[in-house]
């Protein structure tokens, strides 16, 4: 089988992409997620975590030897350099794992999540880039009830992403996600067929 469409999905932090995800999971859809793979690449034992402790210490592991995320995060957020660095053990081995994951699929088309999707040249793998757009105060009153942040917490980390207009800016498509779960979903079901017939075209090409 030749390789399957693949669709990246981004959005900012509470623009709804999980729920988006799972709507195209519901009907057989493959959701890849990059958080988890993230995870995947730096289990105890991996060469993803020995890289990262080669440059950020022990300091950054729990007792059990597992990666304190928290830890890390807290660390690199108030340190660009240290992101950079971060970004670099992890972005390469990332990719590489999205691949091999992608290289199983046996449907036609994939999803690939992707959070902090800012540009498209370093993600080739993508043929189709979906957003789940918000707006910015619908994000920021999302994210205090669902994870108990201030909003200057949440404006904090919204400041790290890449701005609505860049997101906007990379989309061959966009579901609005203002809260209305069923005109989404109306939206998920037409977006289902157009990539199943641009999936059989890309076979047929």
């Amino acid at each position: 089988m030749s390789r399957p469409l693949v669709i990246g999905v981004t959005g900012g932090i509470g623009s709804g992409k999980s729920t988006v995800c799972a709507m195209f999971a519901e009907f057989g859809i493959p959701v890849i997620d990059t958080d988890q793979v993230a995870r995947e690449v730096v289990v105890p034992g991996s060469e993803g975590l020995s890289a990262v402790v080669a440059v950020f210490g022990l300091d950054i592991l729990t007792p059990r030897g597992e990666l304190d995320r928290a830890a890390l995060r807290k660390l690199v957020f108030q340190n660009p350099a240290l992101r950079v660095q971060l970004e670099q053990i992890l972005h390469p081995r990332i990719r590489a794992q999205v691949a091999a994951h992608i290289a199983k699929v046996t449907t036609p088309y994939c999803l690939v999540g992707i959070p902090l999707l800012s540009d498209r040249k370093s993600q080739s793998y993508l043929d189709r880039v979906l957003v789940v757009d918000c707006p910015e105060e619908v994000q920021e009153s999302r994210v205090m009830q669902r994870d108990g942040l201030t909003r200057e917490e949440v404006i904090a980390i919204m400041k790290t992403q890449a701005t609505r207009a860049q997101r906007l800016a990379l989309a061959d498509e966009v579901i609005v996600n203002g809260g209305d779960l069923h005109a989404v979903r109306a939206e998920v079901v037409q977006l289902h067929q157009r990539y199943l017939a641009l999936a059989e075209q890309t076979v047929d090409a």
